[in-house]
């Protein structure tokens, strides 16, 4: 079950860690303009094989007068675009490589894997001490950064205002939003405050047709107070229980005994619950667009979720993959029907644009349940953004930039999602993000760079080179790691170090049980000893929150 918005809840409050010491070494600059801010490239030649970033002057064309009506216009319009639009985040994780497919989208972030090397992402050069709390801390601060504010506002086209999308905000990110002038193209924090409670999320499937696992909503201060409610329900007394909100790696307790409930009942008495009964099922995440046209339901990805080789939290989301046979058509149909309805029913809400749905499918009953929903940017949307439907179309997030920027449109979704639907099988992606597991805290001393990676003949996994982002990855002998931490920086139990994206698959069926294969299983390990750091004392100051941009919290 997911956790990002990719996220997961933020650790304790810690300081930013220090600038990364001169001696690090940094990834070999891309053959692309350096600072494409500057201006476009006059003599550049725009043709298919262009990425949309680095198309030149030719391609400031008259924009379509009437409305969108097929994905061919689409991409004209997203290749002239004249908007500025920025991600903000830690990372640029959840939409890396988007730029590929919009001009003038770039990345605003805390943490540069690059060390400045990549054209589309800044970040600010001066970074003082600052304890961060949350997710919408660190976004917050990158919009008040002066840095930041200079980068933003040169070279905007008369007539034009910033555009923003961003995994965390909240409405202090609002206020100074409307301040700078810059617009927020999000549902307003109120809302997806409101809709990010587990709770909520449950009426609102009862009420749309999408319904989750059989389950009580109730209170409970004594384990005979759960069991009585629950058994009550039908549900047994092998159960799953969820406070309203959080990254369910740590908000989800599974309950089976009264020793379990002793276990995690300072966390349940005095909130509200969701008592589940406990099924055999495959989690499998899917993103989705409420526009005017209809609802936008992207691939379905299966989940990474608890390996203890990537996450200290049990049930704690780690990553995602996508496979031929994730689902059955039938059960594919069935998902794509439930998640559409939650659409509806948000839209009833509200609410537009990108969401994501963890749908569960009961492997003993082959029932199709309401996970968890996400009203935000997912982690997920990095595998979702280079699927076979995203090039035979546009990636999913453009339908979400449609729904906010200044454009009609007209298109038909029922025959975007049918062959969406066509297409799930022909593509395989992964990715994991590997946090630290160990219990320490380290002043990290080297790190492995940002950039395209490959199994040599030995099997050892070995930098090949730069690399903007993990589209030009063709086997599962190559991988993309991102980096966030790296020297100069703090790595502590819990810490996000990368992540990693390769076309290989991830999990293998171990007894009847998901288990990282071992080749991911060799990635890992490979990673890890290429991180280096000395420990620290433990009056010093705790590291900094950080990550690649969340999955659920």
């Amino acid at each position: 079950m997911a956790a990002p918005a990719s996220t997961t809840a933020a650790p304790a409050a810690a300081p930013v860690a220090p600038p990364a010491t001169p001696g690090t070494p940094a990834a070999p600059a891309p053959a692309v303009p350096a600072d494409p801010s500057a201006g476009d490239p006059a003599d550049a030649e725009v043709h298919v094989g262009t990425d949309a970033a680095y198309a030149g002057k030719e391609a400031d064309n008259v924009q379509l007068r009437r409305p969108l009506r097929n994905i061919s216009e689409v991409r004209h319009f997203f290749r002239t675009n004249q908007t500025p639009i920025y991600f903000i985040g830690a990372t640029p994780f959840n939409l890396l490589g988007l730029d590929r497919w919009v001009r003038n989208f770039s990345y605003i972030t805390y943490y540069d894997g690059w060390d400045g090397a990549h054209p589309r992402v800044f970040s600010p050069r001066y970074k003082p001490f600052v304890e961060f709390e949350s997710g919408e801390a660190i976004n917050n601060w990158l919009l008040l950064n002066a840095e930041v504010r200079a980068h933003m506002t040169r070279n905007v086209p008369h007539g034009e205002r910033p555009k923003v999308a961003m995994v965390f905000f909240d409405e202090e990110t609002e206020r100074i939003c409307r301040e700078l002038g810059y617009d927020l193209i999000l549902p307003s924090a109120k809302l997806r405050n409101q809709l990010d409670s587990k709770i909520e999320t449950t009426k609102l499937g009862n009420e749309a047709g999408a319904y989750s696992v059989p389950n009580v909503l109730t209170t409970a201060d004594t384990y005979e107070e759960l069991t009585k409610a629950s058994v009550a329900e039908g549900l047994g007394t092998d159960l799953v229980v969820q406070t309203p909100y959080g990254d369910s790696g740590k908000t989800t307790f599974f309950i089976a005994s009264e020793e379990e409930w002793d276990k995690h009942k300072d966390d349940i008495i005095g909130e509200q619950l969701k008592v589940m009964k406990r099924i055999n099922n495959t989690p499998v995440a899917v993103e989705a667009v409420i526009t005017s046209s209809g609802v936008v339901v992207g691939p379905f990805l299966t989940e990474l979720a608890g390996f203890p080789e990537l996450t200290p939290y049990k049930g704690g989301w780690c990553g995602n993959e996508m496979t031929p046979d994730v689902l059955t058509a039938d059960q594919r149909g069935r998902a794509r029907e439930l998640v559409r309805r939650m659409g509806e029913g948000l839209r009833k809400r509200g609410y537009r644009g990108f969401f994501e749905v963890d749908v569960l499918v009961d492997l003993d009953t082959n029932d199709v349940y309401l996970g968890e929903l996400n009203p935000r940017i997912s982690g997920a949307s990095a595998i979702t953004n280079v699927t076979a439907g995203a090039y035979a179309d546009v990636p999913l997030f453009l339908f979400h930039l449609l729904e906010y920027l200044d454009v009609e449109f007209d298109l038909d979704v029922d025959e975007i999602n049918e062959r969406w639907e066509e297409l799930s099988g022909a593509d395989e992606w992964s990715q994991m993000v590997i946090k630290e597991t160990a219990p320490i805290t380290e002043y990290i001393t080297h790190s492995p760079l940002t950039g395209q990676y490959y199994l040599d003949q030995y099997g050892t996994l070995t930098y090949k080179r730069a690399a903007l982002d993990w589209h030009p990855l063709q086997n599962g002998s190559e991988v993309f790691f991102l980096r966030i931490y790296g020297a100069g920086e703090y790595r502590w139990k819990g810490a996000d170090l990368g992540v990693l994206v390769t076309k290989n698959p991830l999990q293998v069926d171990a007894n009847g049980k998901k288990s990282l294969s071992i080749r991911a299983k060799h990635f890992i390990d490979s990673i890890r000893a290429m991180y280096a750091g000395v420990p620290v004392a433990a009056e010093d100051p705790a590291p900094t929150i950080g990550g690649p941009g969340a999955k659920g919290d």
